[in-house]
């Protein structure tokens, strides 16, 4: 089927438009023919790993005839990956497909908001993406020493939160009921990413869990010397990560609701399953 999908999308892209002037404006009716083959392509590699992905939508750009179909191709298939994806990690598509493209100047993004938008989404998700080491950095305790996160050797769930976010506080209450039912040792990293030093001590009063297997750290980084933001993608919040002891990364951007599902197959690995 995939092949089947491919070789069509690739004789529609071969069709140049006859006219002087559509070969300068490409025919919408053909990018909307074409934009809902794109759409069953998606489909078709969604069990397909990253490789094999990236693999299909290089090959794809490639094929195309001309300059602007090409340009429409490619940023169609940034944009899905980028901001449109349901498969945790696909955005190491996007990367990859930004790297070759567009970062190297094969495919101008089509205005100056497209490429700021493209510009920022590899900046803030390169570094932290699934199968990745977590960054290492450093964030400020409430008395203010300072603590390496994280620090390895155990698994970490690593929580960025705002005090003003509603969702952060709906989390927050749902957390500590997964948390305290862990049967091995985790390192719970709650990073307040705000500046308020009152609400974050408020916050602190509240969030505990009662689980011997679970070490908390609250952290934070008012001044963000730490770049934390970057390197974890923290655009906004909330933002939940789940990291190995060895330090990969096997969920980034998490609903709370996945981590009773990766918790399960951790507590496997330890003879405990949830």
């Amino acid at each position: 089927m995939k092949r089947s999908l491919l070789l069509i999308l690739c004789l529609l892209l071969s069709l140049r438009p006859a006219s002087a002037q559509s070969r300068q404006v490409p025919d919408s009716l053909r990018l909307a023919r074409l934009d809902s083959l794109l759409v069953k392509f998606y489909s078709a590699l969604e069990r397909d790993d990253n490789d094999r992905k990236t693999a299909e939508f290089n090959y794809l750009i490639a094929s195309c005839k001309d300059s602007l179909t090409r340009q429409h191709v490619a940023m169609e298939i940034l944009d899905h990956y980028s901001n449109h994806v349901r498969v945790m990690g696909e955005e190491a598509v996007a990367i990859a497909l930004y790297d070759k493209w567009v970062a190297s100047g094969l495919v101008k993004p089509r205005d100056e908001w497209e490429q700021m938008n493209l510009d920022l989404f590899a900046s803030f998700n390169r570094n932290s993406l699934v199968g990745m080491q977590a960054p290492k950095i450093t964030l400020r305790r409430p008395g203010g020493g300072k603590e390496l996160m994280p620090a390895g050797g155990r698994v970490s769930v690593i929580f960025f939160y705002d005090t003003s976010c509603g969702k952060c506080r709906l989390e927050s209450q749902v957390m500590p009921m997964i948390i305290n039912k862990v049967e091995f040792p985790l390192d719970f990293y709650a990073v307040y990413a705000g500046t308020d030093r009152k609400q974050w001590r408020d916050f602190r009063k509240g969030f505990r869990f009662k689980n011997r297997n679970v070490k908390l750290h609250h952290l934070w980084d008012p001044e963000i010397d730490s770049d934390y933001q970057r390197m974890y993608g923290v655009t906004g919040t909330p933002r939940l990560f789940v990291v190995l002891e060895d330090g990969e990364i096997i969920g980034r951007k998490l609903e709370v609701d996945n981590l009773q599902q990766i918790f399960h197959y951790i507590g496997i690995s330890y003879g405990k399953p949830e």
